[in-house]
């Protein structure tokens, strides 16, 4: 099986749906720009944010078996895909590439 590279790569912030729609906390997210994880055997890495891991965890299996090309074509590098993680208010961009 082939180890994935998972980089974060951005996070943006949508203010307008916090300030409508969010409860206040104090603490969101430990991810950071540029940290990165190495999948083996498509497995979730350690540290690595449980929410974040659902959102990309069939395309790191996928990827890790070989397989790629989403969407036909989607990536310049098929094999690879960019994913977000399921926080509406706060989303972080992931990388994932074979490596």
């Amino acid at each position: 099986m082939n180890k994935v590279r998972i980089t974060a790569v951005r996070q943006t912030e949508y203010r307008d749906l916090m300030e409508k729609y969010e409860n206040p906390i104090e603490h969101t997210c430990d991810v950071m720009v540029g940290q990165q994880w190495i999948s083996e055997d498509g497995k979730c890495p350690d540290g690595m944010c449980p929410s974040a891991w659902y959102s990309m965890r069939e395309f790191v299996e996928a990827l890790a078996r070989g397989e790629g090309n989403f969407y036909d074509g989607w990536m310049k590098n098929p094999m690879s895909a960019m994913i977000s993680c399921n926080d509406g208010f706060r989303p972080f961009s992931f990388y994932i590439e074979v490596i």
